[in-house]
């Protein structure tokens, strides 16, 4: 319309193709054409706005109905997975209290299994929570300067036995005082869920590295190891919410399938981006950003 508009204007002042002579028309006729041509402009104009208005209206129908799709599906995959372990500790507890004279190894068993289900729900209410304050408070969450490789030699520390146990070799080889701005239990989280997620599913004596990279904006932070890796069909989801791969392993070593959807949600709050891939020669390497 722009374009029309434009040549509407040089044919109003230009009474001559060639454009040499500035006159306005002197016929009725050219002045009742310009007319029907603004008349017809503003008609295109009007479709144009009501299409325009029905396409924006249509996205975000689409969009509310996705949203509450994939609400839907979160309420029913949280409702799940507390399922599993309330049951099982109300399992435990009602064998207890049903059977007073039970024996006692057999009670101190079951107590102890009540206790590894209640840290994972614990664990995953934990989870959730991170979740929904990232996703409805994010501008409420504090930031400050953080020291990233101290806060992973903390990671290293709590880790160490458990690495040690499963035959692992841990590569630290992130530079020293390497500074961002973010918060400090977001970042947390992403480095602690990649630890685990490396410890659970690696395998027996695989090799974790970290290393980092300074760029002019941020810094650039690999996390990869030699382990099991993945195959590309899961690569794709490996970020969703609840998604496993392997259901049964995954509750067998305490995961609530939230740790990843954390890493991802926590690095994007941050400024960043994070990809994943599986090389050839194993193991899964994943490469993310973080602002100065």
């Amino acid at each position: 319309m722009a374009i029309f508009l434009a040549y509407a204007t040089i044919f109003i002042l230009f009474q001559d193709y060639d454009r040499k002579f500035l006159m306005l028309f002197d016929r009725v006729s050219d002045w009742h054409l310009v007319l029907f041509s603004v008349v017809v402009m503003a008609g295109l104009g009007f479709m144009l706005f009501r299409y325009a208005k029905r396409m924006d209206a249509r996205i975000s129908r689409e969009q509310a109905e996705k949203e509450n799709l994939m609400r839907r599906e979160l309420t029913q995959n949280i409702a799940h997975e507390l399922k599993t372990p309330v049951a099982s500790i109300l399992g435990y507890m009602d064998t207890i209290l049903e059977h007073p004279d039970l024996d006692e190894q057999v009670k101190s068993q079951f107590i102890v299994r009540t206790h590894v289900q209640a840290q994972r729900l614990t664990a995953l209410l934990q989870d959730i929570s991170t979740l929904n304050r990232m996703d409805y408070a994010a501008d409420i969450i504090s930031m400050e300067y953080v020291n990233v490789s101290a806060l992973f030699a903390d990671i290293v520390q709590e880790t160490e036995l458990v690495v040690e146990q499963n035959g692992m070799m841990l590569r630290n080889c992130l530079p020293e005082n390497i500074i961002v701005h973010g918060n400090p239990t977001l970042l947390y989280s992403i480095f602690r869920n990649l630890m685990d997620n490396a410890i659970n599913y690696a395998g027996q004596g695989a090799i974790i590295e970290i290393s980092a990279m300074e760029k002019s904006d941020c810094w650039q932070f690999t996390f990869k190891d030699n382990g099991n890796g993945i195959s590309a069909e899961h690569l794709s989801r490996i970020f969703e919410r609840f998604y496993r791969i392997d259901k049964g392993r995954s509750r067998e070593i305490g995961g609530t399938g939230l740790g990843l959807s954390i890493v991802k949600n926590a690095v994007t709050l941050h400024g960043g981006n994070i990809t994943v891939s599986s090389p050839k020669e194993g193991g899964l390497t994943f490469v993310f950003t973080l602002k100065k």
